[in-house]
């Protein structure tokens, strides 16, 4: 079986990975060992937290939402299903954004959730 010399493979693996390891502190940004480990953890956050910046948001738009439904006399749940009830598609991205720029847009979707519980009950 013929010998396998790896040199350029080896070297520009190991350089892809020094590059993403630049600005680093110290030996983890100059010495592949300690730089595979830093990146390896590193690519692991940034995947783990790809996924929990969509919980991070959601949670965000709930808490506005439940702030500017109480400032119109309901709760969070009430204002929700009143907006189901009355067949009001709108997802929580945009009705915290209504409720933060437009308070008097949101307003009126809470007059429409509760209009569309009282003729529900």
């Amino acid at each position: 079986m013929p010998r396998v010399k790896r040199g350029t493979k080896r070297h520009n693996r190991r350089k892809k990975l020094l590059s993403l390891a630049k600005g680093y502190y110290l030996n983890k940004s100059k010495l592949y060992k300690f730089a595979k480990e830093s990146v390896e953890k590193a690519l692991t956050y940034a995947y783990r937290d790809r996924k929990a910046r969509k919980r991070d948001f959601r949670r965000l738009w709930i808490v506005r939402i439940g702030a500017a439904a109480r400032q119109n006399g309901m709760n969070y749940n009430q204002f929700i299903f009143g907006l189901k009830q009355a067949g009001v598609d709108m997802d929580r991205k945009i009705l915290a954004d209504l409720a933060i720029q437009d308070p008097a847009a949101f307003t009126r979707l809470a007059e429409t959730a509760k209009s569309a519980m009282k003729s529900a009950s």
